[in-house]
């Protein structure tokens, strides 16, 4: 992008509705800093910090952290994905919420009526009750027992407006992220990886507990369809060993 406006932090406050302390911390910590300077050594914002702003900022309003964010941008999460992603996923919850509706009226219609329910009208309604998530899902039941899913979904209510993001985008987002820096023969040991697998290993953290067994479970998930977790139909389980030996090798600090 051509760079033909620039912003003082005060201008970016006032435009943005943010603090002048709000954009210096953020400059502080490495989330947003301004990328110009003046001849007389003043730093300005430019559009590219703007770009990077508006992401920050519609990250932030689906309830994640700055740290969180910063992994995000850095791993090159593509904002229009984000927000197509998240509109497949409520698209998908309202569909199966109006296929549970329509068959509950009908259990309904036949009780009042005081008839017993038909076995397929009962059988509907417990297809709906139990339906299909995305291909992750799936994955994961073939791995996790009904009790561990459940964790899982506890867990992930718990987390609230993020929880789409963070299963369907930033993870398998990460996962891609170390797969090129792996690609471009990136040591294990480079910082870029080891924050990698730090913020995997957080995500792991708010959704298993700390439960060892599921932990194990998720990463069979992975081992045996990397294509369906990090919905990408062309990653390999092969590729994918590969890629868990490089991140194990980054966690415990080895070359």
């Amino acid at each position: 992008m051509t760079t033909s406006a620039t912003w003082k932090v005060g201008r970016l406050a006032r435009a943005s509705g943010l603090t002048v302390r709000t954009l210096h911390h953020w400059d502080t910590i490495g989330l947003l800093s301004p990328s110009q300077r003046t001849a007389g050594g003043h730093r300005e914002y430019t559009e590219d910090d703007l770009v990077r702003l508006y992401q920050v900022l519609a990250l932030r309003s689906l309830g994640l952290a700055l740290d969180t964010i910063a992994v995000c941008l850095d791993a090159g999460v593509d904002p229009l994905r984000l927000v197509r992603d998240h509109l497949a996923g409520v698209e998908a919850s309202i569909a199966a919420l109006g296929a549970l509706r329509d068959r509950l009226v009908r259990l309904d219609e036949e009780l009042s009526a005081d008839q017993a329910p038909t076995a397929t009208a009962l059988l509907d309604a417990l297809r709906a009750i139990g339906g299909t998530g995305p291909e992750a899902g799936h994955a994961l039941g073939r791995h996790l027992d009904a009790g561990e899913m459940q964790v899982l979904r506890t867990r992930a209510a718990a987390l609230g407006p993020a929880v789409h993001y963070l299963l369907e985008v930033e993870w398998p987002e990460l996962y891609r992220g170390a797969g090129r820096l792996r690609a471009a023969g990136t040591p294990a040991t480079d910082q870029r990886v080891r924050r990698l697998v730090a913020r995997m290993d957080e995500l792991s953290a708010l959704f298993t507990g700390g439960d060892a067994g599921i932990s194990a479970g998720v990463r069979a998930a992975w081992h045996d369809d990397p294509a369906a977790m990090s919905k990408d139909p062309g990653a390999l389980a092969d590729d994918w060993r590969e890629l868990a030996e490089y991140l194990d090798r980054a966690r415990h600090g080895r070359a």
